[in-house]
């Protein structure tokens, strides 16, 4: 049978063939083939190989690409996300300059608190029309399934609200999203000085509510997906910021305790400031991931390669802060934990699309190399989300998430920077040429 779509003669084709998630002396095996070529039929990819292997599959009404001197490589997985929110902080990014801290700014009352405010303000329809900016230009930049976190409602009907919204995005953009509940991302005004309250709303009101209410994903070819009570939402996520001035230990363990009772996936915001032990918490809860890692300790990183945690790195942060604490990706890598990488896009620390970018400052200073950085932002990501079937590697029967770079050599990912190299997206087997 013919095929709908034949990219051929790659400089490089980056499999990252595989099933499990790489880490310690595989966190940088690409399983690269040179003159590469990947057939596709509608979807999905049929098969993978050498261009004089592939060729025979085309017929003449195959759409053909030539890759010459290019690489082609899997789309990014950002695997942690703040993409729908309302508004900006730029006020605060000019007081960081003069001095102030992100504690100090929280205090103050701005913050998270300050998108809080704009996000519950803001309609659904123009939460839609922001974050679909957003999305657009992740997409330019490579970027095929996004994880996507809630969290600037903070109240039952606003959290539900960017739930829909997140729905709707992934039912009319090319991105695949998935959600994650973050009621639990900081304590709001109205609950000032009583925490413990907070959480418990949480826990007794929003959990139950959210895992029995009913958000209709659907994708480019009218495909439902439904997560309801009657579905272990196995890519429906909750997270947590366990960190100073945010959740203490005790509430982060109550809070995600409870989800996973009541079937979400775990992940958990872990030592970004300070350590208070949630990177070990989420070795112990069998967490998917835990995110940020800027202060967690060597037999904390052993027990989340025990557990198959996955570290999700985010150096936009650190960078956006302006900050020279980056995460040890290398101390990741040797003590086998799988490193992912994501852009924490978010409006206070990090607006910051463009997922190459991300692949340049975790190269240059959370010691990975390109090789890993790249399985650090497909396949481990993709792991991270429980989604590895579907994306983060090329091999036949997975989803057509397919990107040309032009550049010539992997490496150019991440030695070059301020440009973007990606010249075409394919997502699900449909073309995008920037």
């Amino acid at each position: 049978m013919p095929i709908d779509l034949l990219i051929h003669s790659a400089n490089q084709l980056l499999t990252l063939a595989g099933d499990a998630p790489k880490r310690g002396a595989t966190q940088g095996e690409l399983a690269l083939i040179e003159d590469g070529a990947i057939a596709i039929e509608g979807e999905t990819i049929v098969a993978v190989g050498a261009t004089r292997d592939l060729r025979a599959m085309a017929d003449a009404q195959t759409r053909a690409i030539g890759a010459h001197g290019k690489i082609v490589l899997p789309g990014f997985v950002d695997a942690h996300t703040h993409a729908v929110f309302a508004g900006d902080r730029a006020s605060e990014f000019d007081l960081r300059l003069r001095g102030a801290t992100y504690l100090d700014i929280q205090k103050s009352g701005g913050g998270i608190m300050s998108t809080v405010r704009a996000t519950r303000a803001a309609s659904g329809d123009e939460l839609i029309a922001q974050s679909r900016a957003r999305l657009d230009v992740m997409l330019a930049h490579g970027t095929t399934t996004a994880e996507v976190k809630t969290g600037y409602g903070l109240d039952l009907a606003t959290e539900l609200k960017m739930l829909d919204v997140i729905a709707a995005l992934d039912a009319t953009h090319a991105l695949d999203l998935i959600p994650t509940f973050l009621g639990a991302h900081v304590v709001p005004a109205e609950y000032k000085d009583r925490a413990d309250a907070y959480v418990q709303r949480v826990i007794e009101e929003m959990l139950p509510v959210i895992r029995n209410s009913k958000f209709v994903i659907r994708n480019s070819e009218d495909k439902l997906r439904i997560m309801n009570s009657e579905l272990r939402m196995t890519n429906f996520f909750c997270d947590v910021f366990c960190d100073d001035g945010a959740f203490t230990l005790a509430q982060t363990r109550a809070i995600l305790t409870r989800a996973r009772e009541l079937g979400f996936g775990l992940r958990v915001h872990a030592d970004e400031f300070a350590n208070l032990g949630a990177a070990s918490l989420a070795a112990e809860l069998g967490a998917a991931s835990a995110d940020h890692l800027t202060v967690t300790r060597r037999d904390e990183m052993r027990a989340m390669a025990n557990a198959n945690v996955v570290a999700v790195l985010l150096p936009g942060t650190t960078f956006g802060l302006g900050k020279t604490n980056f995460a040890d990706g290398r101390a990741f890598v040797e003590e086998n934990v799988p490193v992912a990488l994501a852009s924490d896009l978010n409006p206070g620390t990090a607006w910051c699309e463009p997922m190459p970018f991300i692949l340049a400052l975790a190269c240059r200073y959370e010691k990975l190399t390109p090789a890993e950085a790249i399985v650090a932002a497909t396949l481990n990501a993709a792991h991270s989300l429980g989604i590895a079937e579907r994306v983060g590697s090329l091999a036949p029967g997975k989803i057509a998430d397919v990107l040309i770079a032009n550049v010539p050599d992997y490496r150019h990912l991440a030695y070059r920077f301020g440009a973007n190299p990606i010249e075409t997206v394919i997502k699900r087997g449909k073309i995008f040429v920037y």
